[in-house]
């Protein structure tokens, strides 16, 4: 309002506009001048001086409902149309029970202005006071929904609460109410794992259940209706529901009579090369699958039975205090804590990564054979040895140190600063190898990652 000498409807209009985008405005307002800006945004600067308004009769025609009005009766907008009170209010209630109250437009034909939103306040609270309220409510909450920088706290039930980050670079933030999610997607903080990865796989677990994983191991389609059959005995000729019979060796519709050696109008003991290609690639896909998924999971296990340890360590801490032991200081424990369930989160997210990264679903032509082999191996190393670390930091917190004595305490401190130094160090190696080696080096696909922090998430203040 200041710098552009604008009124506030104008300077919300505006930013509204360019998405609550100071920056962006500044930066259109040097390249392509105030005209254009304003004009864009539906902005309309009445210029009062050295303007001589003709004087309106006694009555008025309204061009929207063609009745004679009053002066008194009439409004107009900053671009100069005017209409009926009565028509500007039903414009505006439409609009605002059809959520458009952040950019109403004036009714005229090809008329960008957008509408002074103190006056649509003051006829529109002539007719329904909670409707202004409504219409508040929604520019209020514009600085939320239609900025960038700002979005709501996707925790369930809603905290109420948004978030504001300084830029627009991915990352990954804690609300007050304890949420963790990631501010690109929304989605919970699934680094290092792109947003497109994470939205692939997460469609994927619940379309790819362990029920589903049984089914497609333990049963074999019906070639008549495709459903799912199960074999109950040992003969390997099988019948539908439907009442086809088939195979059960290769999944071909056979006839329904069969000795102990043959099944009648079928043979399926002759090698068949594209048969065998077809299932064996199915079933690698699916081994494949489980293998990333059954560790991927092993971890939120993990991570899930871990998550009162916050709490016992603040117990056994508690008891050493009353013991009186020499050493007063536990933060090193309540440290170790943090990375342990930091790091636990983001090793679980590794192996989506690898799936996809690796695999032929989403970056089949970014890498040569040869070369993705190579990657892999590289990367399953440091995967390994950040596991390992991992493991090795929950066996020591899980001891029971408020039975030691102060050397034996002395003892596990070194050890658990010691690997918890170990361990956010191999995981920051870990991210950079991912985001500068592996996704930095893709040549068609953009997928960026929320950056390492050694102390976690960004928390809100």
């Amino acid at each position: 309002m200041d710098l552009l000498s604008l009124e506030e409807h104008q300077a919300r209009c505006l930013l509204i506009h360019h998405r609550w985008d100071v920056d962006k405005v500044l930066q259109l307002l040097i390249e392509d001048g105030k005209d254009k800006l304003y004009a864009e945004a539906g902005v309309t600067i009445v210029d009062h001086y050295g303007i001589i308004f003709p004087q309106l009769s006694s009555v008025v025609e309204c061009n929207v409902c063609f009745d004679n009005i009053s002066p008194s009766e009439v409004t107009t907008m900053d671009c100069g149309h005017l209409f009926c009170n009565s028509c500007w209010t039903h414009h505006f209630i439409v609009k605002i029970n059809e959520g458009q109250s952040r950019r109403i437009r004036c009714m005229a034909p090809k008329c960008n202005t957008v509408c002074n939103d103190v006056k649509i306040r003051h006829l529109v609270s002539m007719h329904n006071s909670n409707l202004v309220e409504k219409f508040d409510r929604f520019l209020f909450e514009s600085y939320v929904e239609d900025n960038r920088r700002v979005k709501w706290c996707p925790s369930v039930p809603h905290c109420g609460n948004a978030i504001r980050v300084q830029d627009d670079e991915p990352c990954e933030v804690e609300c007050a109410c304890g949420e963790h999610f990631c501010f690109s997607c929304l989605s919970e903080a699934h680094s290092p794992c792109s947003c497109k990865m994470w939205e692939l796989w997460s469609k994927k677990c619940q379309d790819e259940s362990e029920t589903v994983n049984w089914i497609a191991v333990h049963t074999k389609p019906c070639p008549k209706c495709h459903k799912p059959v199960e074999k109950n005995g040992g003969c390997n000729l099988v019948c539908c529901v439907c009442g086809q019979a088939f195979c059960w060796l290769c999944g071909v519709a056979t006839g329904r009579e069969h000795t102990w050696t043959t099944i009648a109008y079928h043979s399926c003991g002759r090698y068949k090369e594209d048969y065998l290609k077809k299932t064996g690639r199915a079933k690698k896909n699916l081994a494949r699958y489980v293998h990333y998924h059954n560790r991927y999971k092993a971890h939120l296990d993990s991570l899930k039975l871990e998550s009162d340890l916050r709490e016992f360590m603040k117990e056994k801490i508690l008891i050493l205090e009353e013991r009186q032991s020499k050493y007063k200081d536990f933060t090193w424990i309540m440290n170790g804590v943090d990375i342990l369930f930091r790091s636990r989160r983001i090793l679980s997210a590794t192996y989506p990564f690898a799936y996809y990264m690796f695999g032929d679903e989403l970056l089949k032509d970014e890498m040569l054979d040869e070369e993705k082999e190579i990657a892999k191996n590289l990367f399953e190393n440091q995967q390994q040895q950040f596991e390992g670390n991992v493991e090795k930091l929950s066996l020591f917190l899980g001891e029971e140190f408020d039975l030691y004595d102060d050397n034996k305490i002395l003892d596990l401190r070194m050890r658990i600063i010691a690997v918890s130094v170990s361990t956010d160090n191999l995981c920051r190696n870990l991210y950079d190898h991912i985001e500068n080696d592996l996704l930095g080096s893709l040549g068609w696909s953009d997928h960026r990652i929320a950056p390492y922090k050694s102390r976690g998430v960004l928390r809100s203040s």
